[in-house]
């Protein structure tokens, strides 16, 4: 089988005009595939099987190659099978039959309970900038907002006596979202002792206003919890997303069904919400690790 990478190699120069590094990336991932193959005596381009190629994959697998690097390597396999089938040294393709390798989903970042407190605590001042602060970190971790619904909030969506508001989602799909008892009050404090003197006239449309008077925009907010998880002292890597993670991962571990949070995050596909039971899992297996006597 070997004498047919030269042959391939030569084509994809020719006939796809693919750089040098691309070339070599190919011939490297290749040759590991054709000595496999002859170690298992495929001596024909027809003699290899669907099977074949799995075999390899899972052995590529087991030696420790990623998803992303096994579907590189399957890549380079069916563009050598789809050469072999049209310069007509295969009749068939086995290589169309597999399927590429789905990368690892990766779990979430969040904040544990006493993290968010140490956090919250690093925005309890009296000065304006603490009081908006810690409206905007309580009311992100009492509704798991993105950081764009959040900064884009307009006065006229938040209705506090009743404790709800309305934001506007990804494919502009409005959802209706709870605000917890805490939350209320703290954007309750920043309405009456910061935004009604920076906007007495209530002509400004958004929530949350920088100290000049402006809309919020998501890297000054960005800039803003950065800063306090530093005065905080919360190690966890952090960003606005973070109190979302934790929004919905205390949620589900403190009971809450899969299909209730997923309405809240304005999540279109229940799969995507599911990421976070398998973050609670990970939690409890920790836990009992940590707790248990026979851990």
């Amino acid at each position: 089988m070997n004498r047919f990478l030269d042959l391939f190699l030569a084509w994809l120069v020719a006939e796809k005009g693919l750089a040098n590094n691309t070339r070599s990336a190919y011939a490297a991932d290749l040759t590991r595939y054709l000595d496999y193959l002859e170690h298992h005596q495929r001596e024909a381009p027809d003699a290899i099987m669907p099977s074949d190629i799995a075999a390899f994959l899972g052995k590529e697998r087991e030696r420790g190659l990623a998803p992303r690097s096994r579907g590189r390597l399957l890549s380079a396999i069916r563009m050598f099978h789809r050469f072999l089938l049209t310069e007509r040294y295969a009749t068939t393709n086995p290589a169309s039959l597999i399927e590429s390798p789905r990368p690892l989903k990766k779990l979430p970042s969040f904040l544990n309970g006493a993290e968010v407190e140490q956090l919250l605590g690093s925005a309890r001042g009296k000065r304006p900038e603490d009081i908006r602060d810690l409206a905007m970190l309580e009311l992100l971790y009492a509704t798991g907002l993105r950081v764009s619904e959040l900064v884009g909030l307009k006065l006229r969506e938040v209705n506090l006596e009743v404790g709800y508001l309305m934001t506007m989602g990804k494919g502009n799909k409005e959802r209706l979202v709870p605000i917890g008892a805490a939350a209320r009050a703290r954007v309750a404090d920043y309405l009456e002792q910061v935004r009604s003197r920076q906007d007495p006239d209530g002509v400004k449309p958004h929530l949350f206003l920088s100290r000049l008077g402006d809309a919020m925009t998501r890297q000054a907010f960005w800039n803003i919890i950065k800063k306090r998880a530093l005065l905080a002292g919360v190690r966890t890597s952090i960003s606005p997303h973070t109190l979302r993670h934790s929004f919905a991962t205390h949620l589900l571990a403190n009971g809450a069904d899969l299909r209730s949070v997923q309405i809240m995050l304005g999540h279109a596909d229940l799969s995507t919400t599911q990421i976070y039971t398998h973050v609670t899992r990970e939690r409890l297996k920790q836990l009992h690790k940590e707790l248990h006597p026979r851990g």
